[in-house]
Order: structure tokens, then sequence, then C-alpha cells
């Protein structure tokens, strides 16, 4: 499945990095690769969670905006937020297992959706987010020292 194949491609982007390399801004943005990986289960969320459940991003424990998902703590690492989108990718797959391409989910703030959209919706966005990565990756390679 290409969604799980983008999946694995951001959470790859940070191998071998370091928590200040992962951290580093190189666009005005938000954007970091560690952003961009925590940003990704926030994507999860959001589409995988709140549009079936109908639950809301505060109860399912998600920014309430994307542009609020990019945001680092300190607590934030290269080990934490792996482990989050590990996780949430997981029950992203469980909580679609039953679901078919032509049901109709309606959590979404536009309405109801058919799953066939939500999956070509998160693979159009993870697909544009793992370039984001590369890009990232690729800057903070070419500056290492050596």
């Amino acid at each position: 499945m290409f969604i799980n194949e983008h999946r694995q491609a951001l959470y790859q982007c940070l191998e071998g990095m370091s928590d200040s390399e992962a951290r580093r801004p190189l666009v005005p943005s938000k954007t970091t690769l560690l952003g961009l990986v925590k940003h990704a289960a926030f994507v999860e969320q959001v589409w995988f969670n709140e549009a079936i459940t109908a639950r809301s991003r505060a109860d399912i424990g998600c920014p309430a905006g994307p542009d609020e998902s990019f945001d680092l703590t300190s607590e934030d690492s290269i080990e934490s937020v792996r482990a989050d989108y590990r996780r949430i990718c997981a029950e992203s797959r469980t909580a679609t297992a039953g679901l078919g391409l032509d049901d109709v989910v309606s959590g979404n703030r536009r309405g109801p959706l058919p799953m066939r959209w939500i999956y070509l919706h998160v693979l159009r966005e993870l697909a544009q987010h793992c370039g984001h990565a590369d890009i990232l990756r690729e800057q903070i390679l070419a500056d290492r020292p050596g």
C-alpha cells in the first residue's frame, strides 16, 4: 500500500540525524524534519480518527490546526516523535481495517466523505511531505563536515 510506503519514508527521514539536526530550521516556515514527522502524526489523527469517529481534535489529543502540528516542545525528540508516529499509524490501520473504499465517514468538517477520497488525500499529503523531508535531509547532510 502506497500510504504505508510513505509513512515508512517519513519515519526513516530521521535516521542518522541528531536531535539538533532534526530540529534545524532551513526554511522560513515551521517546517523541520522533526516537525514534518510530528505533522504527519496529526494528519493521521485527523483523517483516520477524527473523520471516522467524529471525536474532536481536543478529545483525540491533537493540535487544533495544521500550523500548530509543526510546533516542537522541549520534550520532543527523534525517539519520542517517532514512537508517537508509529503508535498513531498503528491506530490508523486498526481504525480503517473494517472500512472499504466506498464506505462513507462523516466526522470531518467537510461533511461525509468516502474512504477512497480520504486515502487519496492522505497519500497526496504524505507524498508531498516526503519530498520536503528529502530536501531538508539533503541540506543537513550537505552541511556536515567531511
